[in-house]
């Protein structure tokens, strides 16, 4: 799967990417960390190497549980979109995560990725999205609020992120909602 607009493209991680997935996740470990959401002690997931990551994400594809991309600009991995927690039936929902390199923030790679897998995940069916986001985390606030995710308020002690449980702002979109903005494919 690879989705294009302009320098941007997203598509699967591929075994290829290794080395380059591990060296920006290392350069950006200190960026990324107040940020990313971990299992908490005593919960820990085993080591997982990175072949067995490729693999598992193959398997939601295939069963459609997550949609998970590499963000490349200009043909260099920089990020990570995804819609995860896909559940079908009556709700036809997910919730929709992203993270950036630092040297490519402020950008505009950021919206514009999360747009073109929240208009795939549209199209494969999925009726709302949703976006959590930690309160200061203001660029993230922002990239919700310029793709027109509304608002729906505060979710307590919601993940577990550096170190401790943090409470989350969540903002939803659903598939009949205008999508305003220069970062939706139709520029409106």
């Amino acid at each position: 799967m690879e989705l294009t607009a302009g320098p941007i493209t997203l598509r699967s991680l591929a075994r290829r990417d290794e080395t380059e997935w591990m060296a920006v996740r290392r350069r950006h470990r200190a960026w990324l960390a107040p940020w990313e959401a971990a299992s908490p002690p005593g919960r820990d997931d085993p080591s997982v190497t990175f072949p067995q990551l490729v693999r598992r994400e193959r398997q939601q594809w295939r069963e459609e549980t997550a949609y998970p991309f590499v963000v490349l600009h200009d043909g260099y991995l920089v990020g990570r979109v995804s819609v995860s927690g896909i559940r079908w039936g009556a709700e036809c929902g997910g919730s929709v995560g992203y993270w950036i390199a630092q040297s490519h923030a402020g950008r505009g790679i950021t919206p514009r990725a999360v747009a073109l897998a929240s208009e795939f995940a549209f199209s494969r069916g999925l009726h709302r999205l949703e976006i959590a986001v930690r309160p200061e985390n203001v660029a993230s606030r922002r990239v919700a609020t310029k793709l027109g995710f509304r608002e729906e308020g505060l979710r307590d002690s919601y993940l577990y992120i550096d170190g401790a449980w943090r409470d989350h702002l969540v903002f939803a979109l659903t598939q009949g909602e205008p999508r305003t903005g220069r970062y939706w494919s139709d520029g409106s």
